[in-house]
Order: C-alpha cells, then sequence, then structure tokens
C-alpha cells in the first residue's frame, strides 16, 4: 500500500473527533508520534499508512473501539475541500457520487467507490484502489459510516439502507452499528457494500447551484491534473493557488507565506524549475478561463470577476495575450 497517499485534510476529521470527544489534539499527536505541524501545510500528503496507524492510535487514545464509525458520522461536505463543493452542487445524490469517484484523488489515492443495481436497490461498494491493500477495520468503518452520512446531508432526506457488509470480521459488540446504520451489518464479506433503494440515486441534492458546481469542477479538474502529473515545487504551489480560486487570488507574498518561505526563496525555488509566480498565476488564470469560456452561463464580466481582474477589459486583453483570439471569439470558435 506504499504507493497510496493521502491529503492532510484527511487527518482534520480525526482530529475533530478527538476535540468532540473533550480529548486535546497536540496532546494526541504527540502521544500517536505524529507531527502537528504538518496540520498547517494544506500541501502536505501522508502515506495511507500513516493514516491507518492515526486511526488506531485515535480508538487506543479514546478508548473508542468504534472511533471510525463515529468519525464518518461527524464528516462534513466542508471537510471535503474543493470535492466538497462540487458534491454540494451536484444535481442529485448520483452526480454527487459520480464527481466523487472523479475526483477522490485530491483527498485520497487509496480508495474509491462505485455502484450498480440490482432490482430495486442499488448496491454501492467501497473499496481500495489498490489490489494488494486491504484498509483497516477503523478506516473501512469510517469510509462507510461517513458516506452514508454525506449522502444524507446533501439530499436533506432520511436514507434506510437495506443492508451493510462489511469484509472484516465482527467486533463482539455490533449494536453500535444498529445506531449508525440502522441496520446490523454482515461481517466477514467479500466486499464492503451499501445496500440501499435505488432511488435514492435520483434524491436531488437541496440548494445546488449548477453555476457554481462548473466553477468548482474547474478547480477540481486541474487540481486533479495536476497531482497525477506529478509533485514538484511548482506544483505544489500551482495547485495550492488553485484551491484559494475563486474567493481570492494569492499574492506573491501570501503564497510565500503560505510554504514558510520569503517572496525571494520562493522565486528562487521556482525559477529552479524554469517557472516564476508571474507564469503561474498567467497559467492558473488561463486555464480557468478557458473552462469558464465552455459553459455558456458565464458572462465574459462574470469570469473577470471570478478571475479578479480589475475590469472586463482587463481581463479580454490578457486572454488575447494567451491565446491571441479574445474570449468571445474563443467562444464562437468552440460552439461553431
Amino acid at each position: 500500500m506504499s504507493s497510496q497517499t493521502m491529503a492532510i485534510s484527511m487527518v482534520y476529521p480525526v482530529m475533530k473527533t478527538i476535540v468532540h470527544k473533550g480529548f486535546d489534539p497536540e496532546c494526541f499527536c504527540r502521544y500517536a508520534s505524529f507531527d502537528y505541524s504538518l496540520l498547517q501545510d494544506v500541501e502536505a500528503r501522508i502515506p495511507a499508512e500513516e493514516l491507518e496507524r492515526l486511526n488506531i492510535a485515535a480508538v487506543e487514545y479514546t478508548q473508542d473501539d468504534y472511533f471510525g464509525l463515529h468519525q464518518g458520522r461527524l464528516m462534513d461536505v466542508m471537510d471535503m475541500g474543493i470535492l466538497g463543493y462540487v458534491m454540494m452542487h451536484s444535481g442529485k445524490v448520483a452526480d454527487a457520487l459520480s464527481a466523487y469517484r472523479r475526483y477522490n484523488v485530491i483527498l485520497c489515492s487509496g480508495f474509491n467507490l462505485d455502484w450498480k443495481e440490482e432490482g430495486e436497490h442499488v448496491l454501492l461498494r467501497l473499496f481500495s484502489d489498490d489490489p494488494k491493500g486491504r484498509l483497516s477495520r477503523h478506516c473501512m468503518e469510517d469510509m462507510a459510516s461517513s458516506i452514508y452520512h454525506l449522502i444524507g446531508r446533501l439530499s436533506h432526506r432520511r436514507v434506510p439502507l437495506t443492508g451493510v457488509e462489511f469484509m472484516h470480521e465482527a467486533p463482539a459488540d455490533t449494536a453500535p452499528y444498529l445506531q449508525v446504520f440502522g441496520v446490523e451489518p454482515r461481517f466477514g464479506q467479500a466486499e464492503t457494500v451499501l445496500r440501499m433503494s435505488r432511488e435514492v440515486m435520483d434524491y436531488p441534492i437541496l440548494y445546488s447551484d449548477p453555476k457554481l458546481r462548473g466553477m468548482f469542477e474547474s478547480i477540481a479538474d486541474e487540481a486533479r491534473n495536476r497531482l497525477l502529473q506529478g509533485n514538484t515545487f511548482s506544483d505544489r504551489v500551482y495547485h495550492w493557488m488553485m484551491k484559494c480560486m475563486p474567493v481570492h487570488f494569492p499574492t506573491l507574498q501570501e503564497t510565500a507565506d503560505s510554504f514558510g518561505m520569503s517572496a525571494r526563496t520562493l522565486q528562487s525555488k521556482l525559477k529552479e524549475e524554469d517557472t516564476s509566480y508571474n507564469e503561474l498565476s498567467a497559467a492558473l488564470r488561463k486555464e480557468l478561463a478557458l473552462g469558464y469560456l465552455k459553459q455558456p452561463g458565464y458572462s465574459v464580466g462574470d469570469i473577470a470577476y471570478l478571475l479578479h481582474f480589475s475590469e472586463p477589459s482587463a481581463f479580454q486583453n490578457a486572454f488575447k495575450k494567451w491565446t491571441g483570439v479574445t474570449p468571445g471569439q474563443y467562444r464562437a470558435k468552440g460552439t461553431a
């Protein structure tokens, strides 16, 4: 499982559950021999084994043998970053789960899901991407519990399960599962599965906004592609800048501060990779602009605002410099 990595944000729910139980997260990190300062590095990734180790340490530290199960109940869509924003603005539950399947690599390169229909039911299968790997009981219960509760929160509807299956063997007491899932799972099965009515997949996501979904998908696509391409320093800087958008366009100094270095050091490290802050900024705006222009719901003025240009004419001039055509000509060509 050494090839599997997790975004540091996957540790946040562990810490949230630690706090919810009345414990101090820094004390827990010392107990678990985990570097607490890593939580401040939004670009950090840790091996999957490290997250599993933390979950097991949390079980010991809190004396809660169902820590993963309870942690999943506390998971909120906001804990998932850009992936969560795409999910909360999807049209229906099936769309949100499709987004999870597509963009989950941003959070976790070792775990995913798929589903299939069986008559009036749908079987949601949770699995490790690595055929050699098998997630621990606590991690798997966290994943199953969090996915189930996210479906309910996104749709604002009660989602009764007709069955739950786990690959691991049953613990001594299975009552906590009934409280979490509403049914008692079957243990020692070939796969980890949540079984529910097929109609759940068509439940609408309340308050979703297609325009916002398109905007967040553009950011998620770029983050996903960058992650799959590599992890050079410039990739990390670009990815961090992307996560700031569209709420805020970071300055050079803010970017340097986020990486714990001076602006001069940041520029020097980027120069070693034949790029600069200005080049990354232009590339970021260009990539987002191209994505927005493919969506008819955005006017040139909207895009200029989302990309933090002072006025539409400044965006139009920059876009022509990048591509040789105006935004209107690019959009017309794409729809011709």
